[in-house]
């Protein structure tokens, strides 16, 4: 009884969640799309074997399938497809564990972020995107 409320606007904070979980995706793809070198540099410097490949996947991982997310298409398996990436991304590029000092505490920080972002898309494929998207039926 007490969560009637918040469930009478369960297909609004699934949209809010939706766009607020993209947000962050959509703008570093963008600027890795904007910044391609950097990007390609960037991927070879975490010991990629193929960091152009790997850039052009970020970007459209990031990029293209953020904006889907947030538009609700194709949701669920989008959220699964962005959980695996994300925990790729933590293991390539926050490995925490073999640093030091400062460095390591930052790229600790940014792994565990990664991991509880991993959290809401597990949900988010879970629950669905709700009413207000493109998947709606």
């Amino acid at each position: 009884m007490r969560y009637v409320s918040l469930e009478s606007k369960k297909d609004e904070l699934l949209l809010a969640a939706r766009v607020l979980m993209m947000i962050l995706f959509v703008l570093f793809g963008w600027q890795k799309l904007t910044g391609f070198s950097g990007t390609v540099a960037y991927m070879a410097s975490t010991g990629n074997p193929a960091p152009e490949l790997a850039a052009v996947i970020a970007v459209a991982v990031e990029l293209v399938g953020g904006l889907l997310i947030a538009a609700g298409f194709y949701t669920r398996p989008l959220a699964l497809v962005f959980a695996a990436y994300t925990l790729a991304t933590a293991l390539i590029g926050h490995r925490y564990w073999a640093l030091q000092g400062m460095e390591q505490y930052m790229a600790m920080i940014n792994f565990y972020k990664n991991v509880s972002i991993i959290g809401g898309l597990l949900l988010l494929a879970l629950s669905g995107p709700g009413r207000y998207s493109v998947d709606r039926k």
